[in-house]
C-alpha cells in the first residue's frame, strides 16, 4: 500500500509534479508537494475542475500543493486547447521571414506558458500580441496569437522566467543565433534531462553551421550571426527529441540550407501535422523512409 509523500519540487518540472499529483489521487492520506520553482499548472486546474480534494497555498518561494487521495471522482468532459509550445515554431517562422503576418487561434494562454511570447516581445523588439482572450469553462485562459515579421534584439533571459518558456528553449536557440549580438540564457540546466540533452544538441549544431557558444552546466551563450551562410549538407540527430527536430527544420526553411534530420518522425511526440504544415506553408520538406 503507497503511503501520502511530502516532495519538494526545487527544478521547476511540470512533468515531475503532475506525475506526483495522479498517483496521490489513489494513496491514502495527504500527499504534498513544496514548489519551489513555480511551473506549469495545468495539472493543478485541471484537478480542481473534476472536484479533486487540492488545495493550493502561496509561499515566499512558490507553493504549497496538498491532494487527499482516495476520494470519489466521476466522470467528465474536458476541451484541451491548442499547445502554445507548437505554436513556437510557427511564431519564429514568421517573426524571421520578412513581410510575414500569422494569426494562431484558440491557443492555451496560461500565464504559465506564455513565457516564449513575453521576452520576445518585452525583450526582443518581436510585433506579437494576444488578443481575444477569455477564460473557459475548464478554467484555462484561451487566445489569439497575432505575429509579424520583426527585427529582433539579443537577450539576457533571467532563470526566473525559464520555467514558463522551458519547451521554446530550442527555437528560441535558434531565433538567436540569427540575432545580431549576444544572447545569454542562465538557469536553463532542466534542458540537460530533456528528451535529450538540449543545451548539448542544439550547441553542437550551432557550431557546425559557424555559430559561436560558450556553455556551462545550466547557461548558454549564443554569439548571434544575421549573416550567417552555410555551404555544406549538415546532418542533425535529434536522439529522440521532437524539438531539436523541429527546430532545426525552421532554420533549414528560413535561409535555404539543406539539413538531413534523421529519426524526423520523432515530429509526431507532439505535432503530428507538423511537416504536413510546413509544406502547405511553402516550405522545401522531403520525407525519406
Amino acid at each position: 500500500m503507497p503511503l501520502a509523500q511530502t516532495h519538494v519540487e526545487s527544478f521547476g518540472s511540470a512533468q515531475v509534479k503532475s506525475a506526483i499529483l495522479l498517483a496521490a489521487l489513489n494513496t491514502p492520506g495527504i500527499t504534498k508537494i513544496i514548489e519551489e520553482k513555480v511551473s506549469r499548472d495545468h495539472t493543478e486546474i485541471f484537478l480542481k475542475k473534476i472536484n479533486a480534494d487540492i488545495k493550493i497555498k502561496k509561499t515566499k518561494k512558490g507553493n504549497l500543493i496538498a491532494l487527499k487521495g482516495q476520494k470519489n471522482l466521476y466522470g467528465f468532459n474536458y476541451d484541451i486547447s491548442s499547445d502554445p509550445s507548437s505554436s513556437a515554431f510557427l511564431i519564429a517562422l514568421t517573426l524571421l521571414n520578412s513581410h510575414s503576418k500569422l494569426i494562431i487561434k484558440n491557443i492555451n494562454c496560461n500565464p504559465t506558458r506564455t513565457g516564449f511570447i513575453n521576452i520576445l516581445k518585452k525583450r526582443m523588439n518581436a510585433d506579437i500580441k494576444l488578443e481575444n482572450l477569455r477564460k473557459k469553462s475548464t478554467g484555462e485562459v484561451v487566445g489569439d496569437i497575432v505575429v509579424k515579421s520583426s527585427t529582433l534584439k539579443p537577450i539576457n533571459c533571467p532563470k526566473k522566467i525559464v520555467p514558463s518558456l522551458i519547451d521554446e528553449l530550442p527555437i528560441l536557440f535558434i531565433i538567436a543565433a540569427v540575432t545580431k549580438g549576444v544572447s545569454i540564457f542562465r538557469g536553463i540546466g532542466e534542458l540537460r534531462n530533456k528528451e535529450s540533452d538540449r543545451i548539448k544538441s542544439m550547441e553542437e549544431i550551432l557550431n557546425k553551421i559557424g555559430i559561436k557558444t560558450k556553455s556551462t552546466f545550466s547557461s548558454l551563450k549564443i554569439f548571434g550571426n544575421p549573416n550567417i551562410k552555410v555551404s555544406k549538407i549538415i546532418n542533425v540527430y535529434p536522439r529522440g527529441d521532437h524539438r531539436i527536430a523541429m527546430s532545426w527544420t525552421i532554420f533549414a526553411i528560413l535561409f535555404g540550407n539543406i539539413f538531413k534530420i534523421h529519426n524526423f518522425e520523432t515530429v509526431n511526440t507532439s505535432f503530428p501535422g507538423f511537416a504536413s504544415l510546413i509544406k502547405i506553408l511553402g516550405g522545401k520538406l522531403e520525407i525519406k523512409k
